[in-house]
């Protein structure tokens, strides 16, 4: 006996969703990076120590007033003490006088 198929029918549902945050307008960029301090932000998870002291030295290279802040100075920004080192970041960066930021991450 032949099987009688029923059609079948299905809810699509887009996977999308309103925008819940409104669009911003980017940061005054900086004209030139001479007299800039720059600070490094790492997650210690790839290579950083190795691309920025590269990125470092051909910055330096082209702007040779530009000053940097290792990343060290603040920890790594994906660890169990991830929650304290973003926290406190807004706080160092101005006590550092930092004006920039370079955030590395490995993936």
């Amino acid at each position: 006996m032949a099987a009688i198929q029923q059609a079948l029918t299905y809810d699509v549902v887009w996977p999308g969703s309103p925008r819940q945050q409104k669009v911003k307008p980017l940061a005054r960029r900086h004209s030139t990076l001479d007299k800039v301090r720059i600070a490094f932000l790492w997650d210690y998870v790839f290579r950083g120590d190795e691309i920025f002291a590269i990125l470092e030295a051909g910055l330096r290279e082209k702007f040779p007033e530009v000053e940097f802040v290792s990343f060290e100075e603040f920890g790594s920004t994906h660890s169990e003490d991830e929650r304290e080192v973003i926290a406190a970041l807004p706080g160092k960066l101005s006590a550092l006088e930092v004006t920039a930021v370079i955030s590395g991450m490995g993936c």
